[in-house]
């Protein structure tokens, strides 16, 4: 009768899910819609829900930077974008400015004939995008140093232009097509005083028998799939010669983008057991569960653990970040153009591409980390906003006693030892927010793409997904399917003889 019960709870789950994401797809698609007008250039947008300063800040929230930057964010982003380029190109442009809940649905929306010129994907969908031949690489003149309103070129991290140019797509760079926006890792959000740093920093926490129904794993396939190679690999990726190779960022690569049947049918087992040993799969709830001290550790997007540390310290609890020392996973979102929505169209082009310079500039691309809780893939150049931001939300206090310097010269100049680039923080900002959202560089180097995987794989992986969520309905033994089908007939028995005594 438990597995009855768990089955017919599991498809109810499975026709909510597809109801709700329905529903999302409905209610987010088409956001705002402005008037398009004969002398102008319509530039049709797709991005991430809340994924872009909206504008309507409080007076409070007004944040003067030591630079004598003022940061403000006044009306949406999309609708400055309108007047500045007037202002820059003395043409108008009109942003249609739409929403997707996550990178399937952008695709499902694509396919399904949504018409999109420029949308912000995460590595993987730009992979499969690439693949599939749908992009258009921006022009000469969006990567011209001298061009003067050029933000992106000029300001992007050095850190994420080399992790864009190293990584190819059927021998081409991701750079030529993709202009970094937001990036991160994966990591483990604990509470210090249920779980130590030690039992945090690996990706076996989530399926330690300790902290049975204390944990959660995220709803997502690729994401936990990761965590599961990380387990399942563990004693390889710490290994010390492993470590010390000279191809060790390629190996580690190779290692978590394992998708052979052997290693995928071995995820599967394992996930299935922690399913027993988590508190449950989540998507967004795991940060107030957090807060709440419902669990003691949740895998989480880095940006997510920045904002339960930042909650968590209004109620008094101060929450940690961990990275996994087997590894962890590097993500990012990025600008690509699509092909079927500029078509070749050389003004909508070059509108897209000021769109991703306006947001590269570095005074937005503070309103944006502000906003959204994440990192951007902007340093800034030579313009020190963001990092004087860094300063102004993590430097140390007159009343910290225990400091230290925080090196992030990797992401800002190239050169970690840079000193221009440290920080004076809290002690104990290496393992909260500044950690969580500026790694330091030896973390960096523990970290690996998840990268877009063929159709073949891709529907491998997906059955397990659905096996670990769902069970495998072969394996439920006929004695259940005889319950339940005497259930079914004995329910509608009663049901029709009741309407019959009526």
């Amino acid at each position: 009768m438990k597995n009855i019960v768990t089955m017919i709870l599991t498809i109810t789950m499975i026709l909510g899910s597809l109801l709700q994401g329905e529903a999302s797809i409905i209610a987010h698609a088409n956001i705002v819609r402005a008037k398009e007008k004969s002398n102008g250039i319509t530039l049709r947008v797709c991005n991430w829900e809340e994924y872009m300063d909206l504008g309507g800040w409080d007076e409070e929230e007004r944040i003067l930077l030591e630079n004598g930057v003022e940061i403000f964010g006044e009306n949406p982003m999309y609708e400055e974008i309108e007047k500045w380029y007037f202002e820059q190109y003395g043409r108008e442009v009109h942003v249609e400015y739409s929403c997707f809940g996550t990178n399937e649905d952008l695709y499902n929306q694509l396919n399904m004939g949504d018409a999109y010129d420029l949308v912000c994907p995460s590595e993987y969908m730009i992979m499969k995008l690439m693949a599939e031949d749908r992009l258009m690489p921006y022009s000469q003149e969006f990567f011209d140093k001298n061009g003067k309103n050029n933000y992106y070129i000029n300001s992007v991290s050095p850190y994420i232009r080399k992790t864009l140019a190293e990584n190819e797509m059927n021998g081409e760079s991701w750079a030529a097509y993709a202009a970094g926006y937001m990036w991160g890792i994966t990591g483990v959000l604990y509470n210090p005083e249920k779980v130590s740093a030690e039992e945090a920093g690996t990706w076996a926490v989530f399926n330690n028998p300790q902290y049975k129904r204390q944990v959660t794993l995220k709803d997502n396939v690729r994401d936990s799939y990761f965590a599961a190679l990380g387990i399942l690999k563990a004693e390889q990726l710490t290994d010390k010669a492993f470590i010390a190779d000279a191809h060790y960022a390629e190996q580690l690569g190779a290692q978590m983008n394992d998708v052979r049947p052997e290693t995928i049918a071995q995820a599967q087992q394992l996930l299935t057991e922690m399913m027993d040993n988590i508190y449950s799969l989540e998507t967004d709830s795991g940060k107030a569960d957090m807060i709440t001290g419902k669990i003691v550790a949740n895998y989480q997007w880095s940006g997510d653990a920045v904002y339960a540390m930042n909650e968590a310290e209004q109620d008094g609890a101060a929450l940690k970040f961990a990275v996994p020392k087997e590894c962890t996973n590097l993500w990012f979102d990025g600008w690509v153009m699509l092909k079927n929505g500029i078509a070749g169209d050389k003004e909508k082009q070059h509108a897209a591409e000021a769109f991703v310079n306006f947001l590269s500039r570095p005074d937005n691309a503070v309103r944006n980390m502000y906003y959204i809780g994440y990192t951007s893939s902007i340093a800034g150049g030579e313009d020190n906003t963001v990092f004087s931001y860094l300063d102004y939300c993590y430097g140390a206090e007159d009343e910290d006693e225990e400091t230290m310097l925080y090196p992030l010269g990797y992401f800002f100049s190239g050169e970690n030892n840079d000193s221009a680039y440290g920080i004076r923080v809290a002690k104990s900002q290496a393992d909260r927010q500044l950690f969580a959202q500026y790694p330091p560089e030896d973390v960096m180097k523990r970290t690996a793409v998840m990268e877009y995987f063929d159709t073949e794989a891709n529907q491998a992986i997906n059955q397990m997904w659905i096996d670990v969520r769902c069970f495998d309905i072969t394996e439920v033994p006929v004695i259940v399917w005889v319950l339940l089908l005497a259930a079914v007939l004995g329910g509608l028995t009663v049901h029709c003889w009741k309407k019959f005594e009526k």
